[in-house]
């Protein structure tokens, strides 16, 4: 990988970032604004869903124009949306008395921005480089920006909230600009020959031969991304709730304590990404390892969830997700045409966004009723995920090394 491929790679690094602060460095802060608005557990979690739920609306559409219009095109705009909804959050914390309301529709507005930013990371990365071993590389660059963005978040989140509540909103405007500025001026999208326009017409058609081939499998990985992100997203929330409540670490301390399982999850994350290469039979089975370290963590926390324990356990959940993850995005990337790499992409992190919107909220709901029930369940959708894989993703050994990403992918 060239020198400059490496620099756009690192403004399209900046995206997922972004996108992930935006959102989850406000998981640390949800108790104190619900304490500040004074609002329920439920309605403070609304905060992270409803931005998950217009994303998920909004991704699919977003990729299709990324398709037809390019991803660059459809990416700058989405960042400043962005950036637009956390000012709305901000200036509505500021200014009135009872800023619940606008805070929704600001949220609403970062969900519009992201569906158009971060989901289009994943083929544009595709489209950047032509080796296989380089896409792979490249995805697991991103994921790892991503997941160190998890990191950073609840560190710089609670760190902001300890000078004012609101002023995590205020941030994200600020981080958006950067975002806006590195892809703007160093990433370099390659020229496509010049051809005729996919009508809506046409491109439906040619998504519904790709499902009635790829299904199986493409359903599957669908699958597996939204139990992750549901898992990852109810656990960190029932972690900061936990933190504060039972053991009474706030503020720093609390974002510092919640980083250590996502640290270890960017560490994973990245390893994978260098690690995996081309053979599908490979992501395979670090998936199948990755969700099974998942569930033995929480099986493990069933028997014993003291603080140490606690953290310990949900350090190696971090590292069989951030093992998962980059998998996950190299089997759909290096498996879908880039014709309709884009839609295919972002309905995969439609399944995601459908995760993290479902996860707080149904985490909030079964916390009261049984601590020993929130091990129960994450345990048993881990264990789901690994059933999944093994049924439905059913690599074929390949002759020779496979074509580059315009080869289908020989699975089941």
């Amino acid at each position: 990988m060239d020198g400059r491929k490496k620099l756009d790679l690192l403004a399209v690094s900046s995206v997922p970032l972004v996108m992930t602060l935006g959102n989850s460095m406000l998981i640390p802060v949800l108790p104190q604004i619900a304490k500040k608005l004074n609002i329920s557990a439920f309605q403070v979690s609304l905060i992270i869903t409803v931005y998950s739920i217009v994303a998920i609306v909004l991704i699919p559409i977003a990729g299709y124009l990324s398709d037809r219009y390019g991803r660059k095109m459809i990416m700058v705009p989405c960042l400043i949306i962005a950036g637009l909804g956390g000012a709305v959050c901000g200036w509505a914390s500021l200014t009135l008395d009872d800023p619940f309301l606008f805070i929704i529709i600001g949220r609403i507005l970062q969900g519009v921005g992201s569906a158009g930013a971060f989901p289009v990371v994943i083929p544009l990365v595709g489209d950047m480089f032509k080796d296989d071993d380089e896409v792979t590389a490249g995805l697991g660059m991103t994921e790892t920006a991503n997941t160190a963005g998890k990191v950073l978040s609840p560190i710089i989140g609670a760190t902001l909230a300890s000078f004012i509540w609101y002023l995590p909103f205020w941030f994200i405007p600020f981080f958006s600009l950067i975002s806006v500025i590195l892809v703007f001026f160093l990433v370099k999208v390659p020229k496509k020959k010049k051809e005729n326009k996919q009508t809506f017409k046409e491109f439906t058609i040619s998504i519904k031969v790709v499902f009635k081939n790829n299904g199986k499998w493409l359903f599957a990985v669908f699958m597996v991304g939204c139990i992750i992100m549901f898992v990852l997203f109810g656990i960190l929330f029932y972690l900061s709730d936990m933190l504060e409540t039972r053991y009474e670490i706030n503020g720093i301390q609390k974002g510092l304590v919640l980083a250590i399982p996502l640290l270890a999850l960017s560490l994973s994350s990245f390893v994978a990404g260098k690690k995996i290469g081309e053979s599908k039979s490979v992501m395979k089975a670090v998936t199948v390892v990755g969700m099974g370290l998942v569930t033995i963590s929480f099986i493990a926390l069933r028997v014993q969830h003291s603080l140490y324990y606690l953290i310990a356990f949900l350090v190696i959940t971090g590292i069989g997700i951030g093992m998962t993850l980059p998998s996950l995005d190299a089997i759909i990337t290096e498996g879908i045409k880039k014709e309709q790499r884009g839609t295919i992409t972002s309905i995969y992190s439609s399944m995601r966004f459908i995760g993290v919107a479902l996860g707080p909220p149904i985490y909030s709901y079964i916390m009261p009723k049984n601590e020993h029930l929130v091990y129960y369940f994450s345990g048993g959708i881990s264990l789901l995920a690994v059933v999944i894989v093994l049924l439905f993703i059913r690599p074929k050994k390949d002759p020779q090394k496979e074509s580059k990403s315009n080869r289908m992918p020989k699975l089941a």
